[in-house]
């Protein structure tokens, strides 16, 4: 089984900044998860694909929710560098947090072309 590891955009780690408790424990906890198996469902892991979200092109990443605690997490795989990029962590209205990841992406460029 490949062991994947986890890399936060900067802003990622400001949005955990702005959690209080517990949903920043919750939040940990959902990502030391998914990191276990971070691919699309589509091939057994975690991941829901986005895509086309609220006019935005977020092809390639993927989302967590976290229902409970009203918190959506959306990463991209490099699956080269065997890494999960942690691009935002949102309690907004769904529509704001894909708003917000397809700024943070069209920002960073993939670093290989097998990126997922």
């Amino acid at each position: 089984m490949i062991r994947w590891t986890e890399k936060w955009l900067p802003e990622a780690r400001d949005d955990m900044k702005k959690l209080g408790e517990p949903r920043k424990s919750h939040v940990y906890k959902a990502i030391k998860k998914v990191r276990a198996n971070p691919l699309p469902q589509s091939e057994g892991g975690y991941g829901k694909p986005l895509g086309n979200r609220s006019g935005n092109n977020l092809t390639g990443l993927l989302k967590v929710k976290l229902r409970k605690d009203g918190i959506r997490i959306a990463y991209r795989l490099e699956r080269v560098q065997h890494q999960m990029l942690i691009i935002i962590v949102g309690v907004r209205d769904e529509n704001e947090v894909y708003n917000m990841a397809a700024q943070r992406t069209a920002k960073r460029r993939p670093s290989s072309p097998d990126n997922g």
